[in-house]
């Protein structure tokens, strides 16, 4: 079996399982197939509302491996989720995760930097919105290299001191 019938394969795969009601609000983030040593590495990113946790994980990794089941081409098969710094791949990722904080790369110079940090406000036309300290940066999505969500550790601490102090200080 040559390796663009594997590839099919899994492509057909992850196919039926972004539409099987099995795997609700579950997103194929990006998914890749790489030669490597007489095998090929079969690789997912998922994520969905709330995280993609372990346990979806294997579920998805054992319904890819009975679909792939009595192919000829030996093959590994990675699935993972999208994790806190989840990448931002489509225009609707930016919208959708507005007032979360993102790292933004650029391919060329913008406003003196190729690396962007601040919170996502959106998009405007081509532009992507990221709003640096007091202003807001537009950032043409053609010049976009990369881009995730930043995870900060201070802030969901000081969020759950908050939510803290609101439940006791609603007991007392």
């Amino acid at each position: 079996m040559r390796d663009g019938e594997l590839e099919s394969a899994f492509e057909r795969a992850l196919e039926a399982i972004a539409h099987d009601g099995a795997f609700p609000e579950v997103e194929i983030l990006q998914h890749a197939a790489h030669p490597r040593h007489g095998s090929v590495t079969l690789s997912v990113t998922i994520d969905r509302p709330g995280g993609a946790d372990l346990v979806l994980c294997e579920r998805i990794a054992a319904r890819i491996n009975a679909s792939l089941e009595g192919l000829a081409t030996p093959y590994e098969l990675e699935v993972e989720s999208a994790g806190l710094e989840r990448p931002l791949l489509k225009p609707s990722d930016y919208e959708r995760f507005k007032g979360m904080r993102a790292r933004v790369v650029t391919s060329l110079l913008i406003d003196g930097a190729k690396t962007h940090r601040g919170v996502l406000r959106g998009l405007r036309g081509e532009n992507v919105l990221l709003e640096i300290g007091a202003r807001e940066l537009p950032l043409p999505m053609a010049t976009i290299k990369s881009a995730h969500l930043e995870f900060d550790p201070r802030a969901d601490l000081r969020r759950e001191k908050r939510e803290r102090k609101g439940i006791h200080g609603a007991s007392n």
